[in-house]
């Protein structure tokens, strides 16, 4: 039997990640999309990638700015990842339907309030693969807090849950 796209989505669902919101200043608005497709790259120099579909208005916007966050999403933070996960969202109704508020940098980059850790990125190079773009970013500054990671395990929103003992 040939692979199909539902049984390729339900083997990388059976990869627990994290949630992350991409962030981006389009003209002193903010725009953002969920993003679970994020991981480290490089140590030295510092490098982040995130793959974003090419269908998404994110994905324009990224390339146009060049310069991006990344906002690893607190377990209190499901609302806000399905907000942006949406793509009939408008970004004016983010605090009101999500609570999701956010501070600037000092390069005026959208910071999400109350996420577990900020990545202030400035786009290093991209690369085409399918119906996505590998965005591979530099990291200039990181923002840490305490707090449980929002979780996505098969289709559905996890918590952490207890330490695996030997």
């Amino acid at each position: 039997m040939p692979l199909t796209p539902t049984d390729f989505r339900k083997a990388m669902g059976a990869f627990a990640t994290g949630v992350t919101i991409i962030t981006v200043d389009l003209e002193g608005t903010v725009h953002g999309m969920t993003a679970n497709a994020f991981a480290s790259v490089s140590l030295d120099p510092m490098l982040v990638l995130v793959c974003v579909d090419h269908s998404t208005r994110t994905h324009a916007h990224l390339h146009a700015k060049k310069r991006f966050g990344i906002n690893v999403l607190a377990e209190e933070q499901r609302a806000i990842s399905e907000y942006y996960a949406r793509p009939e969202r408008t970004h004016e109704n983010a605090e009101t339907e999500a609570a999701a508020r956010f501070d600037r940098t000092r390069h005026g980059t959208p910071m999400l309030h109350g996420s577990l850790a900020y990545l202030e990125c400035r786009l290093h190079s991209a690369q085409e693969a399918g119906d996505h773009t590998i965005f591979i970013a530099e990291v200039e500054d990181v923002i840490v807090h305490e707090g449980n990671p929002l979780l996505f395990f098969r289709g559905k929103y996890r918590e952490v849950g207890d330490d695996v003992v030997r």
